[in-house]
C-alpha cells in the first residue's frame, strides 16, 4: 500500500507549497490528483476614509507582525508634492518597508488596472521573504480592482479586511486641522513649484486636492494687492477643506459598497481616540482602542490556519465589532 507524505511546511503568513498527489497503482502509469485542499497566503487590508489614520495603524501592525505595507492612495503613488499628498515620512514609516510609494512620474497616468498589477507582484515579492502584506490607503477603487478583478487573487490569498473608521463630524474637524498644518509645513510653495497655466487637472499627481484649488491663487498673487491675495489664499484653503470633507464621505459610500458585497470586515471605531487628540492620553487611547485590537485580529487571522475563504473569511473569536452600515459607522 502506497504512503502519503502530508506534511506541510508553514510560516508566519501560512505560505503553503503544495505539491500535486501523485498515486501509483500496480501495473499502470502515475495518475495526478488535485491536491485535497490548498491553505492559502494571507494578506490584510487597511482600509477607511481620509485622516482616520490609516497609515498610522499599518506601520504599527507591520512593526508587530514581521510586515511590509503595499500603498494603495492613487495619488500618493506619485512622485513629489510629499505634503500635498501627505505621504508617510521616513520617521514614521519607523523602518517598514514601503511599496508603491511615490513611484510613477507626476504626468504620468496610473489607472486601477496599473495598481492591480503592481500591487500582485509586491505582494508575491513580501510573501517570498515570510513577510505579511499590509494594503492600506483611501483609493478603494483600486481595493477592488485587486480583490474583486483579480480572479487569480482571490484563489491565492486569505484576506482579512480592518475598517478604520471615525464620526464625520469628528473626521470633519481634525481633516480641517490637518489642512491647517499642511499650508504651515509649506503646501503653498510646494504647489507654486510645480504650476504651471497649461497643466491639466485631471490627469497624473494634479489631481491631488491641494493642487487644482490653488490655481485661481497662484494666476492671480503676481497681479493683486495685498489684500484680495489673501482673500484668494483664504478662498483656495477653504476650498481644500471642503473637497477633502467630500472626498471622505465617497470614501465611506466605497467602503458600504464592500459591506453590501459581503466583504466582512472588521469595524475599529477610532473616534474616542480623535476626540482625544492633543492630549496626554492621546497615544494610550489609540493603543488601547485602535492598535491592540487591529492586532488582536491580525493574530487569530494569521493562526486560523484552516481557512480557505478569501472574503467570506471572519474568525469567530476575534476581538472586534461586527460590519455596520454606513450611517452608523459615520454617525
Amino acid at each position: 500500500m502506497p504512503v502519503f507524505d502530508m506534511k506541510l511546511p508553514m510560516s508566519c503568513v501560512c505560505k503553503q507549497a503544495v505539491q500535486p498527489l501523485v498515486v501509483n497503482f500496480q501495473g499502470s502509469q502515475g495518475l495526478k490528483l488535485e491536491p485535497l485542499f490548498r491553505r492559502k497566503d494571507k494578506v490584510v487590508f487597511v482600509i477607511g476614509a481620509t485622516g482616520t489614520g490609516k497609515s498610522r495603524l499599518a506601520i504599527d501592525l507591520a512593526t508587530r507582525f514581521s510586515a511590509e505595507i503595499v500603498n494603495s492612495d492613487k495619488i500618493q503613488v506619485f512622485k513629489g508634492l510629499d505634503i500635498v499628498t501627505n505621504k508617510v515620512t521616513e520617521e514614521e514609516c519607523q523602518g517598514v518597508p514601503h511599496h508603491l510609494l511615490g513611484i510613477v512620474e507626476p504626468n504620468s497616468s496610473f489607472t486601477a488596472t496599473d495598481f492591480r498589477n503592481h500591487a500582485s507582484l509586491a505582494v508575491e515579492d513580501i510573501i517570498s521573504r515570510d513577510h505579511l502584506p499590509i494594503i492600506a490607503g483611501g483609493s478603494n477603487s483600486y481595493i477592488e480592482a485587486l480583490v474583486n478583478g483579480d480572479p487569480d487573487f482571490r484563489v491565492r490569498y486569505d484576506c482579512c479586511f480592518l475598517w478604520v473608521d471615525v464620526a464625520l463630524p469628528v473626521i470633519y474637524s481634525f481633516v480641517s486641522e490637518r489642512v491647517d498644518r499642511m499650508v504651515q509645513l509649506g503646501l503653498v510653495d510646494e504647489v507654486r513649484q510645480m504650476f504651471d497655466p497649461e497643466a491639466d487637472y485631471s490627469i497624473g499627481i494634479r489631481r491631488a486636492i491641494g493642487v487644482p484649488e490653488l490655481d485661481q491663487y497662484l494666476r492671480a498673487e503676481g497681479i493683486v494687492d495685498e489684500k484680495t491675495r489673501v482673500k484668494y489664499l483664504e478662498a483656495a484653503i477653504d476650498k481644500i477643506k471642503e473637497n477633502t470633507r467630500m472626498l471622505a464621505c465617497r470614501q465611506l459610500e466605497k467602503i458600504q459598497k464592500f459591506y453590501n458585497w459581503k466583504w466582512k470586515m472588521h469595524y475599529i471605531d477610532a473616534t474616542k481616540v480623535f476626540l482625544k487628540r492633543g492630549g496626554h492620553n492621546a497615544d494610550e487611547a489609540w493603543e488601547k482602542l485602535v492598535a491592540r485590537p487591529s492586532a488582536n485580529i491580525v493574530r487569530q487571522f494569521l493562526r486560523d490556519k484552516d481557512r480557505g475563504a478569501t472574503i467570506d473569511s471572519t474568525p469567530a473569536s476575534v476581538i472586534a465589532a461586527s460590519p455596520v452600515p454606513i450611517a452608523a459607522a459615520s454617525r
